[in-house]
């Protein structure tokens, strides 16, 4: 199971979070966002992966992000195309693309997405782009029958192994956290990530 922390940039918060089990870390590059990160980072992790975090970006300028930031993953969570998608193939990192899910119709938009994503992210509906801090609901996803593999997004905490160890799903890939780790926007709570990673971690097999 792929753990992913989102929406890091303090430089010493990140060397904190790469000791934690995690094994993906994203930075997110959407001016809106509390965790904006403008420029590039004091500190870029080296043991773990590298997502950045896009919302409707040209082309050109992640890019030049892959480039800057040495990115192993593009996670797309605007209205990015397939075609797009496709566009960024030639840059050679990874594509995750997010999805927010209210019904199964949500659901079915990502089969033309298949042919050009390694991955999707299945996250909460939200007036803005980004995070609600709330779950959708998990029962949506016995619609989704695709071959592209998922992470769970949305609302988790550290309340939320048990929840977790009841869900079942043959393309559930890993989890992504953010905000409920965390003791200020883009600060997170390392000693709480570390015991939920773990935790996560060890029963993954029961999963």
């Amino acid at each position: 199971m792929i753990v992913k922390v989102c929406g890091m940039r303090d430089a010493e918060n990140i060397r904190q979070v790469e000791q934690t089990g995690a094994d993906w870390m994203g930075f997110i590059d959407y001016d809106r966002s509390p965790r904006y990160v403008e420029g590039i980072p004091e500190y870029l992790p080296a043991s773990l992966q590298k997502v950045g975090v896009f919302v409707n970006a040209s082309l050109p300028h992640i890019q030049e992000r892959i480039a800057d930031w040495r990115l192993d993953f593009v996670q797309l969570h605007g209205k990015e195309s397939p075609d797009f998608c496709q566009q960024l193939r030639p840059t050679g990192v990874k594509i995750i693309k997010a999805f927010s899910l209210r019904t199964p119709e949500d659901v079915q938009a990502t089969e033309e997405y298949v042919p050009y994503c390694d991955y999707f992210l299945f996250d909460t509906p939200c007036k803005e782009y980004g995070g609600s801090g709330k779950a959708f609901d998990w029962e949506l996803l016995t619609h989704y029958q695709g071959s592209v593999p998922f992470l769970l997004s949305g609302g988790l905490n550290p309340t939320s192994l048990k929840a977790l160890s009841a869900f079942h799903h043959p393309r559930w890939a890993g989890i992504d956290l953010n905000s409920g780790f965390e003791q200020a926007p883009g600060i997170k709570d390392t000693a709480s990530l570390s015991t939920f990673i773990h935790s996560f971690k060890q029963n993954k097999y029961n999963f």
